[in-house]
């Protein structure tokens, strides 16, 4: 996962946002979406704007997928999901394959899906809850901000969320619940920076989870114990991928 040529030395964080947002698709309501025939490597989901930059990851891991004959490729964006949290000293989180790969995109969920990185509280609880989340396990899952940054040729958001990008920790919490933040003055989508030294960045949904009591009372919690932050992290993100998914029986 290290190349030195890329963003911070590392794809992680990018296999990362590729295991996510291919499985963050996941209606209850109606069973469609989810990391199940990998449909993000199809037109239409592989070109919806969340989705920027994916193309990357995809293109980085087809070697992987020829070296593996058998490996479907929804097994495979999300195994390395997977890996890539342990590789940056995150939790082991709990894998299985058995996912099948549709042939088109055709069976692509409705384009409105995943969270969106510039509302508030409410979104935040509709987009989860129609996946099966409770507040903390929201909470968890939105602790993936704790690797990576937003790229303006992406999100058009700007920033690393922790001074460690490639570094699985409970920093994202402690930086969001400690530092002072402001609305940063610039020609891009409204995000918010700590006053101290501006190095640091925070999405408008990043900021619901303080300003919402429930929220953030898990906000508190992680950034005072990384322990049960990392351990309901992987339950939580063990549950995301699998969303939509009808293993064998064998399971």
């Amino acid at each position: 996962m290290d190349d030195n040529n890329y963003v911070d030395g590392n794809y992680g964080p990018l296999f990362v946002r590729l295991g996510w947002l291919a499985s963050g698709t996941y209606s209850r309501f109606d069973s469609t979406g989810g990391s199940n025939g990998g449909c993000i490597r199809f037109e239409p989901q592989s070109t919806w704007p969340v989705n920027k930059g994916l193309s990357i990851a995809r293109d980085r891991l087809q070697s992987v997928y020829h070296d593996h004959p058998g490996l479907t490729y929804a097994d495979l964006y999300t195994l390395a999901a997977v890996m890539a949290i342990e590789q940056m000293g995150g939790p082991t989180v709990k894998w299985r394959h058995g996912r099948v790969d549709y042939e088109d995109g055709k069976k692509s969920p409705p384009a409105n899906r995943l969270p969106s990185a510039s509302q508030g509280a409410q979104n935040i609880r509709e987009i989860f809850s129609r996946m099966g989340f409770n507040d903390r396990e929201t909470v968890a899952l939105i602790g993936a901000h704790s690797v990576g940054r937003c790229h303006t040729d992406r999100s058009g958001f700007e920033g690393q969320w922790t001074s460690t990008p490639t570094t699985f920790s409970n920093e994202f919490f402690r930086h969001l619940l400690e530092d002072t933040w402001q609305e940063r003055h610039w020609q891009g989508p409204k995000q918010f920076e700590d006053v101290k030294t501006k190095s640091l960045m925070r999405l408008p949904s990043d900021m619901a989870l303080i300003q919402d009591p429930e929220f953030k009372i898990y906000v508190i919690e992680y950034a005072n114990n990384g322990s049960r932050f990392a351990l309901d992290f992987a339950d939580a993100f063990e549950k995301l991928l699998e969303l939509g998914v009808d293993f064998p029986s064998s399971y």
